[in-house]
């Protein structure tokens, strides 16, 4: 199984919900660290269902639209406790596009990469002050055993990486900065 299969098991262990429901969460609550498109979650549900991993009951809204709400089963529960209690290799580095600019950034007059690094700085900023906002609704963080304490963590890993984005790009516009006065064969422009 793939793990957007896994993904779609752990959002319907939690709560039953509709294919709509599901893109939703991955756009609101697991953006930050797993994406799935629409497109690809439809096809998913298909396959679990189809193994019998979920099941649906069509609900009619409104007049004529059906919709299917979909429910985890007793077999599906236990294919996605079998996939928890696995231990996750590390992943080999993500592609990061502004890294490979920054790599090659020697290319570059000193003020154009500060100014590479200030804009990068300013995405990731901002990125920690919504992280920081989302994390305001666990005002006193929840049991153990609750999805509230699970989302926490994960919110709380995303903000210690942002955290420490800000300040690596902090040091490196520092250094730039400190080599631009020091005339290392920059000139800024």
């Amino acid at each position: 199984m793939g793990t957007l299969q896994y993904a779609i098991l752990g959002l319907l262990n939690r709560k039953d919900m509709t294919g709509y429901d599901l893109s939703k969460e991955f756009e609101a609550n697991l953006s930050e660290f797993w994406s799935a498109k629409h497109s690809q979650i439809y096809p998913e549900l298909k396959a679990l269902t189809d193994n019998k991993l979920v099941e649906f009951k069509t609900e009619i809204s409104g007049n004529v639209l059906e919709k299917k709400l979909y429910t985890i089963t007793d077999a599906g529960k236990d294919k996605l406790l079998e996939w928890e209690k696995t231990f996750c290799k590390m992943k080999p580095v993500p592609k990061d596009e502004f890294k490979l600019q920054l790599f090659f950034s020697d290319c570059l007059p000193a003020g154009q990469r500060i100014l590479l690094l200030q804009n990068q700085l300013s995405q990731h900023r901002e990125r920690l002050i919504h992280l920081k906002n989302n994390s305001e609704k666990f005002a006193s963080v929840s049991r153990l055993d609750e999805a509230e304490f699970s989302d926490y963590m994960v919110l709380l890993g995303a903000i210690t990486r942002e955290e420490g984005t800000c300040n690596w790009l902090e040091t490196c516009i520092q250094l730039c900065t400190e080599r631009c006065k020091r005339n290392d064969g920059y000139s800024p422009k």
